[in-house]
């Protein structure tokens, strides 16, 4: 009786005779995305409660400086930090809430909690005027104006040409 299992060129390790698998690449990058698919969701969503939100930033760059609008629902003006340190912009942000319900006459009682945080920095590709840099949170939207430091604009120094002196 001849053994078909030999003819087969997939076995049981999935490898093809020789030792090589030309789907284990393939195989990798599908348990990478399946991985990767739950990453920057909300903390609560994610099942990780020391996670960071990944808002959506959007960030241009303009002639006067850095407008930048990110979204962060939830966020009251006091959650929210920012900062100019050394060329780069840090937007920090956390939240907590706490909610407490009872009724004595339905017999229930509710606790819910929630937190959030926030950090994302951008390195400026200008020197900023941090002292003339304004924040504005409106509805979950914050948006920054990060303005260009002045520079004077130099006038050209005329050199005086002389001739020979003897």
């Amino acid at each position: 009786m001849t053994d078909f299992r030999s003819l087969i060129p997939l076995g049981r390790g999935t490898m093809l005779r020789g030792g090589f698998d030309p789907f284990a690449d393939f195989r990798k990058e599908m348990d990478r995305l399946v991985d990767d698919f739950g990453r920057g969701w909300p903390a609560a969503a994610a099942g990780d409660a020391k996670a960071f939100l990944l808002p959506k930033v959007d960030v241009a760059e303009t002639d006067a400086g850095l407008e930048l609008t990110a979204e962060l629902p939830g966020f009251d003006e006091k959650d929210v930090s920012l900062d100019i340190h050394e060329g780069m912009l840090t937007i920090k942000a956390e939240h907590k809430e706490e909610r407490e319900e009872k009724d004595e006459k339905k017999h229930y009682h509710l606790v819910e909690r929630s937190q959030g945080s926030f950090l994302r920095r951008f390195t400026l590709p200008f020197e900023a005027d941090a002292e003339k840099a304004s924040a504005h949170l409106d509805k979950g939207l914050l948006k920054v104006v990060v303005p260009r430091l002045a520079t004077e604009a130099k006038k050209p120094r005329r050199i005086p040409v002389g001739g020979n002196q003897a």
